[in-house]
């Protein structure tokens, strides 16, 4: 396998090492540079796997050293090397710290390919029962309770399935905030998903938290949250709307436009809006 020069940013589930990809390991094989946030796990893989290092440099990217390993792997790319970097598991820049690489890559004008893999985001939506449609993927809630609530209030209205990382040391303070932001609502925990002990638990949201308040947890967890239920507008409600669009269309525009955004028969909408 030929590879471009570039970046290619390789899916490797370090958990579930059955799930990669033979593209992926086509990749690993080939490159000319590996780098990785953590070199350690990515070894173990390889080794795993049958693929020999050859004396490729093996560069560890991460939060706390990207100043300095970034311009490193960009100088090996402009100089016609193909640089793997390895998420630490599942598909690649989804909460990783890769991202930053991936942007200095395109601000360098250079090539950025992936091989996507096994993701928790998607793993999860597919096994919840929850729909699928549309999903806000929200990453980790902050650690504290007060900015958590705020940021479960800024998405409470949102119509898509809500889906959050969580830590097991705060997944009994998170549920216990989001059964009180975001009330009765359908909800499911996914852990350490498409590896050995994989667990999906469904319920409310307020039994979700009861049942996991003393629970000792381990492994990685996502939180999947079933939208909020439309609320029936008031009169009182379509009258503002009303007032507000007629300011800047018609009668029947305005009408129009109103109906459609608060799912309204159009003509009683209409008609409410010629007695204005």
């Amino acid at each position: 396998m030929a590879l471009a020069a570039g970046l290619h940013f390789v899916a490797t589930p370090i958990g579930a090492a059955r799930d990669i990809t033979l593209r992926a390991l086509d990749i690993l094989r080939d490159a000319d540079v590996l780098a990785a946030e953590d070199t350690r796990t990515l070894r173990h893989l390889m080794e795993i796997h049958g693929i020999p290092l050859n004396g490729r440099p093996m560069v560890a990217y991460h939060d706390h050293n990207g100043d300095s390993a970034g311009p490193r792997l960009i100088r090996a790319m402009e100089d016609g090397k193909t640089v793997a970097y390895a998420s630490e598991a599942g598909t690649p820049l989804v909460s990783d710290p890769g991202f930053e690489l991936g942007r200095a890559a395109i601000a360098a004008g250079l090539p950025v390919l992936t091989a996507p893999g096994p993701s928790a985001v998607l793993a999860a939506l597919t096994v919840s029962g929850l729909p699928s449609d549309r999903f806000l993927f929200a990453g980790f809630l902050p650690s504290a309770s007060g900015a958590r609530k705020k940021a479960l209030a800024e998405v409470a209205g949102v119509q898509a399935t809500l889906i959050f990382y969580e830590s097991p040391k705060r997944l009994a303070a998170s549920l216990r905030d989001m059964a009180e932001v975001l009330g009765d609502r359908s909800a499911v925990v996914c852990r350490e998903l498409t590896k050995k002990f994989e667990e999906t638990v469904r319920d409310t949201l307020p039994a979700l938290a009861e049942a996991y308040a003393d629970a000792s947890v381990k492994g990685e967890i996502v939180v999947l949250i079933d939208r909020a239920l439309p609320q029936a507008a008031t009169e009182a409600d379509v009258e503002t709307a009303l007032r507000a669009a007629l300011e800047h269309a018609s009668v029947k525009d305005a009408a129009a436009e109103v109906a459609a955004r608060l799912n309204l028969p159009k003509r009683d909408v209409y008609q409410l809006a010629l007695k204005l």
